[in-house]
């Protein structure tokens, strides 16, 4: 048998790139994860429909300053649970009007309160009327006390949730939008998929996993705009179904 000349180099060359190869996938994984690279950013195109959404933890916020770096809608946290007030919602919903920028309110859900009690704590805090606003939204996910995950019973959720959108629509003419992870709403929210969803996913496009079953995609928690300040450095990036349009959020 012939002596294959510089064997050793056949397989040292290969073994070499792959190595490379493989560090290149690892450092982009750990990009991706820490958000020093957003593919989400990559899969928006120019004439997305962006919002952001806000509450205490970003303090002052300068609406008009939002809307001169593109954002076209915004949701304001305003209340949580049965009795619960944002202590800003108040401000930030009065400066997005006198900005002249699409608002809509959110509610972050409870799992120890009743439906009608929550419901009846955001209608009391935003309003009769939502007539030129943005759809009332329910935020509906896994919680921490004390550092412990506060896991819901299916059913106790289900039927106060239930309740509390009940009284949203009776009230204000147009079913909420939930805001949910993907994970949680096939576990716990499978039942309320006639309900417009607001998803989550900041490290992959919503297509991926979610294809084109939502309303809002949350794409970004650590974005970082000018307009707010002496809180939490980043702010949520949102941008609307580019099969929808702004419209499709307001209420009549």
């Amino acid at each position: 048998m012939p002596k294959i000349k510089n064997f050793h180099k056949l397989f040292f060359v290969p073994t070499i790139v792959l190595i490379i190869m493989a560090g290149a996938v690892i450092c982009f994984y750990q990009a991706v994860k820490n958000r020093y690279i957003s593919i989400n950013e990559w899969s928006l195109g120019s004439n997305s429909v962006r919002g952001v959404d806000i509450s205490a933890y970003q303090v002052d916020v300068d609406m008009q300053r939002l809307k001169e770096q593109g954002i076209q809608f915004v949701y304001i946290k305003a209340t949580e649970g049965r009795s619960h007030v944002d202590d800003y919602f108040s401000r930030n919903w009065s400066n997005a009007q006198a900005a002249n920028l699409p608002a809509g309110a959110y509610h972050f859900f409870n799992f120890e309160s009743s439906g009608i009690e929550q419901a009846e704590n955001y209608i009391n805090t935003v309003g009769e009327s939502l007539s030129g606003h943005l759809l009332p939204a329910v935020d509906v996910e896994i919680y921490y006390t004390n550092n412990t995950p506060v896991v819901p019973n299916k059913d106790k959720l289900k039927r106060e949730l239930q309740a509390m959108l009940n009284r949203l629509e009776r009230q204000y003419g147009i079913k909420p939008i939930i805001y949910a992870q993907k994970d949680f709403y096939e576990t716990y929210l499978a039942d309320f998929s006639d309900y417009p969803r607001w998803i989550r996913d900041v490290y992959i496009p919503a297509k991926w996993k979610n294809g084109d079953n939502w309303l809002i995609w949350q794409y970004n928690d650590r974005g970082q705009l000018e307009g707010y300040s002496g809180g939490e450095k980043y702010i949520d990036l949102n941008v609307i179904n580019s099969y929808k349009t702004l419209d499709d959020l307001r209420v009549d």
